[in-house]
Order: C-alpha cells, then sequence, then structure tokens
C-alpha cells in the first residue's frame, strides 16, 4: 500500500532522484512533522535518521499533548496559547492515539486552591473551540472517591480540568505513514556525515547507509537540521565554530505497577520541593510518574541517557509525600530519561525549568535551516514554520501548509466503546494485522500477555518489520510495542522469541538473532533499578 514505511523501495528511490527540494536531517517528531508539512505541500522530500525513528527525546515524553499549566505559570501565554490549539488539531486529526483525560490537582491550602482554580479557568478560555471540557471543583470525599490511594492528611479538595494524553512513538510512525502517502520518502539508521556545498551555500548531503555501509551524496535545494540534541554537531559540519547555545535538560521517568495508583484519571503534584509538576499517569495498565527537570553537564551516552540517582530518588520522595504506598527502588518496573534541546539566548545560568519551550529557527550564511527546542504537542507548527522559511531559503514555489486539517493515518477506522481498547493504537492498520491472523492463524498467538489492554502478537511483529521499518529488537520493543519502557525485565524475558521472528523476516540466520538479543539485553538493563546505575 502507498503508505508503507519500506527501507528497500525507498533506497531505490534514491538512485531516481536528481535533486530533492527539501531534506530533513533527524526523525523525532520535529523531523518527521517537518518532513509532512513539506511532502503534503508537494515538495521532494526526504528524511535520513542515524537511528530509528524517535529513538531519542521523542520516545521518551510525559505521553501529555497539553497546552502546559507549568508555562502558564511561567506568563508564557502565546506559548500555551498556541499549544491549545495545536491539541485541538491533533485531537481531530489522530483520534486513534490522542484521548481527553482527567486530570486532578490535590489541594491542601485553601490560598492555592484559588489560585490553580484561576489559573486553570485561564487555561480553559485560552483553549477557546479547542476546549477539551471545563475545570470543576471536587470536594475532599469526591477526591479520595477517585484516588483511594492518596494520603488525606489536610485534603481540602481538589479541581478538575482535561487535557490529552497520547503515545508518542507511535504517532511517530503514523505521521512517517502520512508522509510517505503524500510522497514522502523517509530511511532509518542513515547517517549524515558531511554537508555539500556549492559556492558556498549548502547544495546537500553526504550520507551512509549503516546497515550496507554505502556512501551516498544527495542534493537538495533545502537542508533542515532537525536533530535535537544533535544539532550542534550538524551545524558544526556547516561551520566548525557554530555554536547554538543549547543547554540540555534531562526529563526522567519512572514507571509502577497500579498497585500503587488504581485510579484510571491523573494526578498533578502541583508544587515540588524544587518548584516543579509532577505527573501521575495511568498508562498501559501501568502508571508514569515524572518529570524531572535536571541541567546536564556532560553529554556523553546521549542516544540512551542513564537516570540519575538523585532523580529517581526526587520522584519516589515526591510520591511518598502524596500516597499512602510507599514503592522502593526494586518496585521500578522501568525508568526512562530524556533530553531536552532547549535553546537559551545567552551564556548566564539560567535554570532549565525556566528557559522557554518556544522553538528558535536559525538560518546559518550557507544557508543551513536548525530549529531547535518546542515541544511534543507543537510539533505541526515548528514543522510549518521550518517549511515556511525553506521555501525562502531554497526558492520553492509557495505552497500553504494544509497539516491544520491533514488527517494522520490511522484516524480513519471505528474506535472501541468498551475497555478493550488494545487495537485502537493501529487505527485502520488493525484491519490488516487481523487480516495476516485469518490468513495465517498461528500468527495469532501471543508472545505477551498481561490483560486485554496489553498483549503482543506474532502477527503485529511481523507487521512491524514488514511494514513500519522495525530493523532491531529495540525498534519492536521500545518504540512500536511499549514493553521495554512499561517492564524492561518482560522484554527481556520475550527478546529471543522477538529476534527469531525477526531473522525470518529479514533473511537473518541465528548469529544475528543471538547479537540482536545480546545487544538488546545490555541496553534493557539500563532501564531498570537499580542496575540501570551499574552500567
Amino acid at each position: 500500500m502507498e503508505y508503507f514505511l519500506n527501507r528497500d523501495r525507498f533506497l531505490s528511490v534514491l538512485k531516481n532522484v536528481l535533486i530533492w527540494d527539501v531534506i530533513v536531517i533527524g526523525g523525532g517528531a520535529t523531523g518527521i512533522g517537518i518532513a509532512l508539512d513539506s511532502s503534503s505541500r508537494g515538495y521532494k522530500t526526504l528524511l535520513l535518521e542515524q537511528s530509528d525513528f524517535s529513538k531519542g527525546t521523542s520516545s521518551r515524553s510525559t505521553k501529555l499533548i497539553h497546552g502546559g499549566i507549568r508555562y502558564l505559570a511561567q506568563g508564557n501565554i502565546k506559548l500555551v496559547y498556541e499549544a491549545l490549539r495545536e491539541r485541538g488539531y491533533l485531537l481531530k486529526n489522530a483520534p486513534h492515539l490522542v484521548k481527553k483525560k482527567k486530570f486532578i490537582i490535590p489541594i491542601f491550602s485553601w490560598k492555592m486552591g484559588i489560585l490553580y482554580w484561576t489559573g486553570l479557568k485561564l487555561y480553559e478560555w485560552l483553549s477557546g473551540s479547542f476546549s477539551f471540557g471545563n475545570s470543576i471543583f471536587l470536594s475532599k470525599n469526591e477526591v479520595l472517591k477517585n484516588f483511594p490511594d492518596i494520603k488525606n492528611n489536610g485534603l481540602k479538595g481538589g479541581i478538575l480540568y482535561y487535557d490529552g494524553q497520547f503515545d508518542d512513538a507511535r504517532l511517530s510512525i503514523n505521521l512517517a505513514q502520512t508522509c510517505v502517502k503524500k510522497g514522502g520518502v523517509l530511511l532509518n539508521y542513515f547517517q549524515v556525515k558531511e554537508l555539500k556545498k556549492n559556492n558556498g551555500k549548502i547544495s546537500g548531503v553526504l550520507a551512509v547507509d549503516i546497515e550496507t555501509k554505502k556512501e551516498y551524496s544527495l542534493s537538495s535545494k533545502v537542508v533542515i537540521n532537525a536533530t535535537g540534541i544533535f544539532s550542534e554537531s550538524i551545524s558544526k559540519m556547516d561551520n566548525p565554530k557554530c555554536s547554538l547555545l543549547i543547554k540540555p535538560s534531562q526529563g526522567t521517568h519512572i514507571v509502577l505497577s497500579k498497585s500503587f495508583f488504581s485510579s484510571e484519571d491523573s494526578i498533578v503534584i502541583p508544587k515540588t520541593k524544587d518548584g516543579r509538576i509532577l505527573f501521575c499517569i495511568p498508562w498501559y495498565d501501568h502508571v508514569l510518574v515524572g518529570t524531572t527537570d535536571t541541567q546536564l553537564k556532560n553529554n556523553k551516552n546521549i542516544l540512551d541517557p542513564i537516570p540519575l540517582e538523585e532523580e529517581i530518588d526526587f520522584i519516589l520522595q515526591t510520591f511518598e509525600k502524596y500516597f499512602i504506598k510507599k514503592p522502593k527502588k526494586s518496585d521500578i518496573l522501568s525508568a526512562f530519561s530524556g533530553l531536552r534541546p532547549l535553546f537559551y539566548p545567552n551564556n548566564n545560568s539560567t535554570k532549565t525549568k525556566d528557559i522557554s519551550r518556544s522553538h528558535k529557527i536559525i538560518i546559518s550564511y550557507s544557508g543551513l535551516i536548525s530549529i531547535i527546542g518546542g515541544k511534543w504537542t507543537t510539533y505541526r507548527k515548528m514543522a510549518e514554520d521550518a517549511i515556511n522559511k525553506a521555501i525562502d531559503i531554497g526558492h520553492l514555489n509557495k505552497n500553504y501548509s494544509i497539516t491544520k486539517n491533514l488527517k494522520i493515518h490511522g484516524s480513519h477506522c471505528s474506535l472501541s466503546n468498551d475497555k478493550n481498547f488494545y487495537w485502537d493504537k493501529y487505527g485502520e492498520d488493525q484491519y490488516h494485522i487481523k487480516d495476516l491472523i485469518k490468513k495465517y492463524p498461528s500468527l495469532g498467538k501471543n508472545i505477551f500477555t498481561k490483560n486485554n489492554i496489553f498483549c503482543l502478537t506474532k502477527a503485529e511483529v511481523v507487521w512491524m518489520v514488514r511494514y513500519e521499518m522495525a530493523r532491531t529488537i529495540e525498534d519492536i520493543l521500545a518504540r512500536r510495542f511499549r514493553l521495554l519502557f512499561l517492564n524492561a525485565k518482560k522484554a527481556i524475558q520475550i527478546a529471543p522469541k522477538i529476534a527469531s521472528l525477526m531473522s525470518k523476516e529479514l533473511s537473518q540466520d541465528k548469529n544475528w538473532e543471538k547479537s540482536q538479543v545480546t545487544s538488546f539485553i545490555r541496553l534493557a538493563r539500563k532501564y531498570y533499578y537499580p542496575s540501570s546505575n551499574k552500567q
């Protein structure tokens, strides 16, 4: 089908395109969003990602599509207003992945309660016609009914409001599929080694296929650097003296079993000891708790950042302060971190939690476009802004963005009305996967089973390899199916079965299987505590 992610087909296209309109470096939310905006305007678009799509920060978010109540507290009204509108577009264009979610802020002080109530009413007002629902005040008993696990000492009541939740990595895949529908080409495991220039102006890239080691010289009217935390390294290919003023911030989350947090609603701990907000969010029948905002001085292991012990302690201590059951480090099923590439305007020591999440577009003397900052919710607006700049830089025909009303692949399906919503995340692809099972009943066997909310069949793995460009066990268990982020030890247990299925699809041998399993186990051990900090 026209939206399949097929690496071999994409590689064959490279031979037939003499010059691209736009080459995007980076396959996270920003890069894929830019590629989609570009291809949907009719430009010949190529995206190159050195690892897997959303391998970095874009798969390690708090799983929220939101305006950002914290940014409202900082007075960044413009960002909140923009994000709330984008939240509305996403709910309309990807309803199979973006869901309205109830959030409750517990109130322990009437003074703070009035402050939060005022802020949330402003939040609600800013959303306008894109509102997800009205915020309401809850009594103490109503809060305890929703959250039987919360401590009631000093509890006055709570404020309920609505925001959005999603699966970040799966949305990336659907965005990539939509891009392909519009004629775009996307390649993972494809690394840019050098920027090409003609008379001092960017004219393309030199890149290598990491799997085959084959090198490609690719010409383009515009090159866009959307590599997040790697942005400066790409810019230094253009100008070795370049400094993009990026201040990396690490956000860490832990995952616990629902025995610690039984509610189906989310809770917001409004003010931690460092002045941040902490979320406790049900996700795939587990609970996600985070996030931190830690300024990093050392950027080693950047693709797989490791949670710091002080971050784990901070999250656990904050959780313990509000909930009856006290989780230990051994109760953590998975812990993961992502690095935010925050742009700061000067060299002062501003704390990362205070740096704006607004995006910044920088154009070098040679015409390289770099986009830095931003957040998942505003990826579409970031992409639109980047391509508007690309039109000027590359002297492209002026076509307007259509992505505000562009349905994302997966949205054309009937969603489940009951609690067995497991298949919803595949959108209309669920019907093709079920057809595989009908044709080959053995593929219907579960590899992993927790309940109807979270399981994995052989057919899904086959689908992910054939049509979603999964190339490694990690691609399957971290991003196509989220088990590594939910229970690292369980992911290790089923890794050999995944390798066996993948090797048949990719025509690999037993040595490949063994290597894949060894590599995955080494990675997965970083996700559970305390092993993660002994690497």
